[in-house]
């Protein structure tokens, strides 16, 4: 077994590609998230590839986590023995309480056959379904035809909004480093109104600088020279990633928010895009999701009304998996989490 735990930025940028791998299977993201607590360990096994990140506990140890990889074929048996065997042996010198697992796989549309390897081989390597991280159910978008396609999918009253907001004189413009307060303006705002959690403004800077310009763009939409929306989209392969976005409460009439998602998406085509994913929204069936929508402001409901209108297929990971390596501790910390005020 060839086995490496260190590689470089070039190398590991040449594994995800092959193996279409998720923005936060990048180098850069790894990079990003040191500055926040994570240390990450890239892992590479015979043409597979894991991206670790692990996080200080006290007593020196630590918890384990592998966001939307590995880089792994799941049908490939050997080849899932041989990385996990790699990864298990990093995650123990690091005194790993447990290791966390959310593969880029989804559980329905065109990849029922993959989620079904990928589930038999966890629950055969003894990993336990857990809680998610990142959100489990998305809405991706096509957007590999022309504009004019892209538009036509979308819900009329969307249509409406976007050429609504250019009527009204909101004006779309692509920010750069000195306009990232604004947007952090933005996004405090936002979680003051809606409930939403938000980083400092160093995270919103530092994942710019790691990005931007090429895997990463920030959209400001504004009337009269007043920011009222804004949105970072960042970019992996062929799919984008609306990961942060915020609007003010002034002039929300004038629909900024659907205006600037509309010029990412353009940015996203521009780049060579294929896919544009919507990033989180509750993990629901497509029925209860539009049974309820109208009538629920919590969590990600409050969301879901304004990216539904954009068109898209509703799709939902096979989530995540936890493997035990302290047990004791292990339910310790899951204690301590669930008697924790988010």
């Amino acid at each position: 077994m060839n086995m490496l735990l260190t590689t470089t930025a070039p190398q590991w940028a040449a594994q995800l590609a092959d193996r279409q791998g998720h923005l936060l299977q990048s180098w850069p993201w790894g990079e990003f998230k040191s500055h926040f607590g994570w240390t990450p360990y890239r892992i590479q096994v015979d043409g597979a590839a894991a991206q670790v990140l692990f996080r200080r506990l006290p007593l020196g140890f630590t918890v384990a986590y592998i966001p939307k990889g590995p880089l792994l074929d799941w049908t490939d048996l050997p080849r899932c023995q041989q990385l996990f065997s790699a990864i298990h042996n990093a995650a123990k010198k690091q005194r790993a309480v447990f290791l966390k697992v959310e593969p880029n796989v989804w559980c329905d549309n065109d990849q029922t056959q993959m989620a079904q390897a990928t589930q038999s081989y966890l629950h055969q390597a003894q990993f336990s379904p857990a809680d998610t991280i990142q959100p489990q159910s998305s809405i991706l978008i096509d957007i590999s035809g022309d504009e004019a396609a892209v538009l036509a999918a979308m819900k009329q009253k969307t249509r409406y909004n976007i050429r609504l907001a250019e009527r009204k004189g909101v004006i779309v413009r692509q920010g750069q480093a000195d306009d990232l307060p604004a947007y952090y303006q933005l996004s405090q705002l936002t979680a003051d109104r809606d409930g939403f959690g938000v980083h400092g403004s160093d995270y919103y800077r530092l994942a710019y600088e790691y990005f931007a310009p090429d895997h990463c763009a920030l959209f400001i939409a504004e009337f009269e020279d007043q920011p009222l929306a804004a949105l970072m989209v960042f970019r992996q392969g062929t799919t984008a990633y609306y990961l942060y976005g915020a609007s003010s409460n002034s002039h929300r009439n004038l629909m900024a928010p659907y205006l600037v998602q509309w010029a990412a998406i353009r940015w996203a085509k521009a780049q060579g895009c294929t896919d544009y994913d919507l990033w989180g929204i509750p993990n629901a069936d497509p029925a209860a999701l539009e049974a309820e929508f109208a009538n629920r402001q919590d969590g990600l409901w409050g969301v879901y009304r304004f990216k539904r209108g954009f068109g898209g297929q509703i799709y939902r990971s096979i989530g995540a998996y936890d493997y035990v390596y302290n047990p004791l501790l292990y339910k310790m910390y899951q204690l301590r989490r669930r008697s924790t005020p988010e």
